[in-house]
């Protein structure tokens, strides 16, 4: 570490060693060793590709070529210094994870029915897919412990950022096995009666659903979607491993972590349901049951009436299935609360959260990653209705203060959010509490004025895209901001991403922006283990035509990608030894999850 005196990398070396007890000798060669590009896999080496049609219009994954880094020369308008790849240095390297839609597919309160009513409008009703979401969680972690070493600059991951959509429909269940599948924790997504799919994939009445034992008479057989006997028996049976992911993790709230389908409010009839026995398969009851719940709120009398009706089964389109209490959904400030029911590693206890925003209500947060870089996780959801969002006056003007302290700190800002530019602009609001709401024009203007912010990175759309907002002359020095925005785990093609930001040592500064697909294989050949579970999802996700997965992983221009942008100030201030010490701290804490967390 040529930043580090003799004295103070030794004095290094014992303190990560005692603090991670790990073996003094090795830790040191190991950190002593130059930064090597990572070899993990990712979608630079190769790439998942529809293939060939199989039957009717249903068509298998293949594997491809992989795909380079494209330069994204928006921000700067000049052709950049070939030599800056033997300069640069890393600043951070984190993980990006987004939409990972963790799905109870059993549970009574899942609208699966209303696809019936208008597939295209209810398409996040129901997918093929619903009951392998947790196996493709674990291959998303499994991903991006893979690459803990960056392929751009040999960096070692400092962190990962979880932008929301993290449960499906506010399921207590969909929270603690999303959480778990980050820590490391193993899962078994089931509920109900043990080991016992019960729901509309085994009811023949549901012929809306993919039906894997027969998919004859149901409209995913019909598009050519196969027969999968002893899908959903081993999707509900076994218990899935991620690994855990392998670095500090934060998260924030998405729209499906704050109201049901991520969009609905949630009266008392609908919390009873979720937890009872009763399961709709037919769409116009249960519409009917929803507006029922939402009129029984406000009378003790017709609420009574209304749950004895429910539980008692005399509502059209049911079936009985298990009563679950561990079905329950969550009420408001759960989701923020489960985040400290936490395991030790990878930590931190919270994920970003802290005991007293959570007394306070307040849903936002910062962290700072390494000497360089500060992070700011926001909550973009509107509590009230809808899927889109906006930034709360007040969260917006703790935002910009604390930009402005970056600034004068220089420190380079990421800002992480779930919704994106073209979905911050939701004026929902009571009545009895109308709220001052900031919506995209007025927030991108803001996060403008502060050079420091170089990256706002989010989810919302399931689509990979990444937009340049160049700075106005009037607002400051040229250059801008770049949005970064990571497809789903849910719908195709199923990836994730990573993300450097690395000193060019020229006056420029490169964000790179990597597309991993998860770690299960391209092709599906018939496995019912969880990777082949999670395998067969991403083929069936290609396949759900509703959600047009042509267009979901986006351009050549919106995967792997070399932002450029001007530096905000002057980075030679920040020096070699600042940065060699907190990658030797994370090179250490990657030794130590290598090693299984003994510390």
């Amino acid at each position: 570490m040529a930043g580090l005196s003799r004295r103070t990398f030794l004095a290094t070396v014992a303190g990560l060693s005692a603090a991670w007890a790990l073996p003094h000798e090795a830790l040191g060669r190991s950190l002593s060793a130059p930064l090597v590009r990572g070899e993990g896999p990712t979608t630079v080496g190769q790439t998942i590709l529809v293939g060939s049609v199989r039957t009717g219009s249903y068509r298998v994954l293949r594997t491809g070529p992989g795909e380079p880094y494209y330069p994204r020369l928006d921000l700067t308008g000049e052709i950049p210094d070939p030599a800056r790849a033997q300069r640069r240095r890393s600043l951070a390297y984190v993980g990006h994870l987004t939409d990972m839609h963790i799905i109870d597919a059993q549970s009574p309160a899942r609208f699966e029915p209303m696809i019936a009513q208008d597939h295209a409008l209810w398409a996040g009703a129901f997918r093929p897919q619903d009951t392998l979401t947790t196996h493709v969680g674990a291959s998303v972690v499994r991903s991006i412990a893979d690459v803990r070493v960056s392929p751009v600059t040999g960096a070692p991951m400092a962190a990962a950022f979880v932008t929301g959509d993290s449960a499906d429909m506010l399921s207590r269940l969909e929270t603690r096995w999303y959480i778990d599948l980050l820590d490391g924790v193993p899962v078994t997504a089931d509920s109900g009666v043990a080991a016992q799919y019960d729901g509309v994939q085994s009811w023949p009445q549901a012929y809306y659903a993919y039906h894997p034992e027969d998919p004859t008479g149901d409209w995913f057989g019909a598009y050519g979607f196969p027969a999968v006997p002893g899908m959903l028996a081993a999707a509900v049976g076994q218990s899935v491993d991620s690994g855990g992911l392998p670095v500090p993790w934060y998260a924030v709230y998405g729209n499906h972590d704050t109201l049901l389908l991520g969009t609905l409010g949630v009266p008392f009839g609908l919390r009873e349901l979720a937890v009872g026995g009763r399961k709709y398969w037919d769409w116009s009851p249960l519409a009917m049951d929803y507006l029922q719940s939402w009129t029984a709120d406000s009378s003790a009398l017709t609420r009574m009436v209304h749950a004895a009706t429910s539980v008692l089964g005399l509502s059209y389109g049911q079936r009985a299935v298990a009563a679950d209490p561990a079905r329950a959904l969550l009420e408001p400030g759960e989701f923020m609360a489960a985040h400290f029911d936490t395991t030790p590693f990878p930590g931190p206890v919270g994920h970003g959260f802290t005991a007293e925003g959570m007394a306070a209500g307040r849903t936002y947060w910062t962290v700072d990653v390494g000497p360089a870089v500060r992070a700011f996780g926001l909550d973009t959801c509107n509590a009230v209705a809808g899927p889109d969002g906006a930034v709360p006056r007040a969260q917006f003007d703790w935002l910009e203060a604390e930009l402005g302290r970056a600034q004068a700190e220089r420190r380079l800002a990421l800002v992480f959010s779930h919704h994106n530019s073209l979905t911050l602009e939701n004026d929902a609001a009571l009545a009895t509490d109308p709220q001052d709401l900031v919506h995209a024009e007025e927030f991108v203007s803001m996060l403008l004025r502060y050079p420091c912010a170089v990256a706002w990175v989010n989810g919302h759309s399931h689509i990979n895209t990444v937009v340049a907002h160049p700075r106005r002359a009037d607002d400051g020095p040229p250059g801008g901001l770049w949005e970064i925005t990571t497809a789903s785990c849910v719908d195709f093609p199923q990836q994730q991403r990573v993300i450097e930001v690395v000193d060019n040592r020229d006056g420029t500064v490169s964000i790179f922006g990597t597309a991993i697909d998860h770690a299960a294989p391209a092709a599906w050949t018939g496995d019912l283990s969880p990777e082949g579970l999670a395998s067969l999802s991403r083929e069936f996700s290609a396949n759900d035509w509703v959600e047009t997965p042509s267009m979901r992983p986006g351009s050549l221009l919106d995967r792997n990608v070399e932002l450029l942008l001007p530096a905000p100030f002057d980075l030679s201030t920040l020096t070699d030894a600042q940065l060699e010490a907190a990658h030797a701290a994370d090179r250490a804490r990657l030794a130590a999850w290598e090693a299984g967390w003994t510390a």
